[in-house]
């Protein structure tokens, strides 16, 4: 599938109804999920055929469009239970058959899980709002937890900080791209319509 298709069939995907500012909730718009699956799967092959994790997976459309471009199953996690039941009626929407949705808290997903998924993909919250290091507890657990790579977004302002501290785990950490992630006036104390917000899009490769 072209990036181009891709993108254009996410558009269907649904959002967040009530979005809470604790959990930073953003949509991951159509345009940026289809350039992180588009690229994950033509340039290291991470998706076809192979078992996916959505980490803070939210209304699904990283799930969605993984199962799109060929993935076998996928297992999207979220806190939200609301967020879940919209990833669900848009999974019905598109007549997918192999993704799941659970809910959990991300940051403490247990062994049991461990070796279960070939990729892990993620846009997880950046930690701006009363939430600091977040983003890095999710990216530590999605790392212990994959076989092979973890795809995820991070501003890209702390992309030093990220990169030195995948090296000192042990994991090798690569900036696909610089994109401009367009995030919406979500909530009141937006004063912008929108406010463009540099991100990275990092692979962490996992050798085990």
């Amino acid at each position: 599938m072209k990036r181009k298709e891709l993108e254009s069939a996410l558009q269907d995907a649904e959002g967040f109804e009530n979005p809470k500012i604790g959990l930073e909730q953003y949509v991951t718009s159509p345009h940026i999920a289809a350039c992180m699956l588009f690229t994950i799967e033509n340039n290291f092959g991470d998706i076809s055929g192979n078992i996916v994790g959505d980490f803070g997976c939210g209304c699904g459309i990283l799930s969605i469009g993984s199962s799109l471009v060929g993935a076998e199953a996928v297992i999207g996690f979220d806190i939200d239970s609301e967020a879940l039941n919209t990833a669900s009626v848009n999974v019905e929407s598109y007549e997918l058959s192999n993704l799941d949705f659970i809910q959990c808290d991300v940051t403490k997903l247990c062994d049991s899980y461990r070796g279960m998924f070939d990729t892990i993909v993620m846009n997880p919250p950046f930690g701006t709002k009363n939430n600091a290091g977040i983003d890095m507890k999710f990216l530590k657990v999605a790392v212990e937890l994959s076989n092979n790579a973890v795809y995820s977004l991070h501003k890209t302002s702390t992309r030093q900080h990220v990169v030195s501290r995948a090296k000192e785990w042990g994991y090798n950490a690569s900036v696909l791209a610089q994109l401009r992630y367009d995030l919406p006036a979500t909530y009141k104390f937006h004063k912008k319509t929108s406010v463009d917000i540099c991100v990275d899009f990092i692979r962490f490769e996992i050798n085990k």
